[in-house]
């Protein structure tokens, strides 16, 4: 029966790491097509954006590319309402749960959709962690819907054409006009 059963158990695992690494692979590509890959940001970084959000009570934020779901944590736990938009399925599994584990249901939603159809207009604070590639093309989306006052926090890389308020190594601070 043993001698049965260990090939049987040897070619399920073969196929199921096999399946899991395609559909990682998949997933990987797929973001890096359509979306930014996946960077945690780093503790001294997180560290900077909540302090530049300065977030009041009740404030509505939102994290594009939310990734892992850590800035939204934050920023919740800070005080904020806030919604993510991320394409990775896997990253919004992971970040579901974090919440969950978090007890932070009903102060973040993370939304598995591409922010670049969502009208950003009602959030009081934009952050994310994004590459050089959008930063124009984002820079004019949020200029067209962001209420004058609101707060946009970059990690990475700087807006081409708007002047940021603060810098401290890769985090700017930007406030729409």
């Amino acid at each position: 029966m043993t001698n049965f059963i260990v090939p049987f158990l040897g070619i399920s695992a073969l196929s199921l790491f096999a399946f899991c690494y395609f559909i990682f692979t998949a997933l990987f590509v797929y973001a890096l097509l359509y979306g930014a890959p996946y960077v945690p940001i780093p503790k001294y970084g997180l560290d900077k954006i909540i302090e530049y959000a300065n977030i009041k009570p009740g404030q509505k934020a939102v994290d594009l590319g939310s990734g892992d779901g850590r800035i939204m944590i934050a920023m919740a736990k800070a005080g904020a309402i806030v919604h993510g938009y991320e394409i990775n399925p896997l990253l919004v599994w992971w970040t579901q749960r974090k919440i969950k584990k978090e007890g932070l249901e009903g102060k973040v939603f993370v939304h598995l959709k591409s922010f670049w159809n969502v009208d950003l207009s009602s959030f009081d604070i934009v952050t994310l962690f994004g590459v050089r590639k959008i930063m124009g093309r984002l820079e004019e989306k949020l200029d067209k819907e962001l209420r004058p006052g609101a707060k946009i926090i970059s990690f990475g890389f700087s807006f081409p054409n708007w002047q940021y308020l603060k810098k401290e190594q890769a985090t700017f601070l930007y406030e729409k006009k």
